[in-house]
């Protein structure tokens, strides 16, 4: 049973960077914007509220407007991407590290370990821990009774009162003696080729600039399931931002937010910003911004891995909850300085998180006025008034978050038809439902980790598993 030591956590959690989510309070320049944006407003307001009321609703329709263009420019940059790696055989490959956080998923465990125990990467090359806290008794005695591959071993995280995977991630980083570091979660299906992709990938940047690789999420849904409209809206999405989004970015030189799972560091570029955040509920999205401030470039690789959807509404709300306070978190945590982001850091950070927070607090409230509006006039029986402006800055937006969630669908072999795109505002709708629940929980417990419930899933496709036997 291996365990890490306090003192080296501590040197990487001391490192240069100082803004963490642990300091909630605004910083002197964000609380100077903040009150001088809201004094003109108000002011503003006052002054005259017909002009500032129209000026304010065509603001937003024109940002509604920019953002569809943008994600039409993300999906023009994400086609013809380059081939994946061609795998080669016979090279000294670097030492790589793997790193699994868990906390009570004793009854994932037996599924997860063949999974690891299938990466294609040479054995005396590949180190890994399972990160277990000190109090899971279950999972820590679930894994004692696996059987685990000789480069696979139990790490117990010591009990100081955090209990959150980027503090338990920090413990496995003090511990991992890898030049690459590897981050999976309990019900990943990893294709096993990832580390000598990201490992080709590494090798390749002669700058030593390249210090995240993100592999894509694909979500494969389950034959039977209580949510069937959860799950595939929830695919689409995951395919959109996967499969479009991050790696478009990438190619436009870009930051991002990372995936919360299967991305790959440079350990020293990693422990240089100082790990994870370990108050961050999102500690990737954060840490993809870190590594941008740092001096770092983010990338994508071509081979995923396969995860099932969250599941039913009591599954799936926590997790969104959870994300959206992170975002919030990351958002406070980056604005507070944005000279070293630079302009394009700027801009990645306001149309990823900045976008993501501002669409899911006004998606309900878009919805039910359109309803609202069609519902009363016919019952009026009037003709429904229909900005022609309004309802063309609708449609222009509802079609470009269509046509990225085609394009993702069909590279992740996501079902995407007529009707899950007609039913996809349903769906964006209760974004906005995690978002002020995510808000109440930033107020009241703001470091209070929403874990996501995992079971074995046996009907999760496993088949590129098989993967590394397609290569000589």
């Amino acid at each position: 049973m291996a365990r890490t030591g306090a003192s080296g956590i501590a040197r990487i959690q001391d490192a240069a960077y100082p803004h963490r989510a642990s300091q909630r309070s605004l910083g002197l320049g964000q609380a100077l914007v903040w009150l001088a944006i809201s004094g003109a407003g108000v002011a503003a307001f006052l002054a005259a509220p017909d002009v500032m009321l129209k000026q304010s609703v065509f603001a937003v329709q024109l940002a509604f407007v920019l953002y569809g263009f943008w994600r039409c420019l993300l999906a023009v940059a994400s086609l013809n991407m380059p081939a994946p790696w061609p795998m080669v055989r016979g090279q000294k490959l670097p030492r790589y590290t793997v790193l699994v956080a868990l906390l009570d998923e004793a009854e994932i465990l037996p599924q997860l370990v063949p999974r690891l125990a299938a990466i294609d990467y040479p054995r005396d090359r590949l180190e890994g821990y399972l990160l277990l806290e000190a109090h899971d008794r279950a999972t820590i005695a679930a894994a004692r009774a696996c059987s685990l591959p000789p480069w696979l071993q139990v790490c117990v995280v010591p009990e100081d009162g955090q209990r959150t995977k980027p503090h338990a991630l920090n413990h496995g980083l003090a511990a991992a003696r890898g030049q690459f570091v590897t981050v999976y979660d309990a019900e990943d299906a990893p294709d096993p080729l990832q580390q000598r992709e990201a490992a080709q990938r590494f090798a390749a940047d002669t700058t030593g600039s390249l210090w995240a690789l993100q592999s894509p999420l694909r979500i494969r849904t389950r034959d039977r399931s209580d949510s069937p409209f959860l799950d595939r809206q929830f695919a689409v999405e995951y395919a959109a931002l996967f499969e479009v989004t991050l790696p478009a970015m990438a190619r436009l030189g870009l930051p991002f937010p990372l995936g919360g799972t299967s991305n790959h560091f440079r350990v020293d570029a990693l422990r240089a910003v100082g790990g994870w955040d370990a108050h961050n509920v999102t500690e990737d999205a954060d840490l993809g911004f870190r590594l941008w401030r740092a001096g770092g470039r983010l990338g994508t690789l071509s081979r995923p891995t396969l995860e099932p959807p969250p599941g039913a509404l009591v599954d799936w709300l926590p997790q969104r909850t959870r994300w959206l306070k992170g975002y919030m978190q990351t958002w406070g945590v980056h604005t507070r300085d944005l000279r070293r982001l630079g302009w394009r850091g700027c801009a990645s950070l306001a149309l990823t998180v900045g976008v993501a927070l501002a669409s899911a607090a006004i998606h309900a409230g878009t919805v039910a006025w359109v309803v609202a509006s069609v519902a009363i006039a016919l019952a009026a029986g009037l003709q429904p008034a229909t900005p022609i402006f309004a309802m063309a800055v609708l449609a222009w937006g509802t079609s470009a978050a269509w046509l990225t969630g085609h394009v993702g669908a069909g590279r992740a072999g996501v079902p995407y038809t007529p009707v899950d795109m007609i039913v996809a505002p349903a769906y964006w709708s209760l974004l906005s439902l995690g978002f002020y629940h995510a808000l109440w929980r930033l107020v009241r417990e703001p470091f209070a980790w929403d874990k996501t419930r995992h079971s074995p899933d046996p009907g999760l496709p496993n088949s590129h598993l098989d993967a590394g036997r397609e290569v000589a």
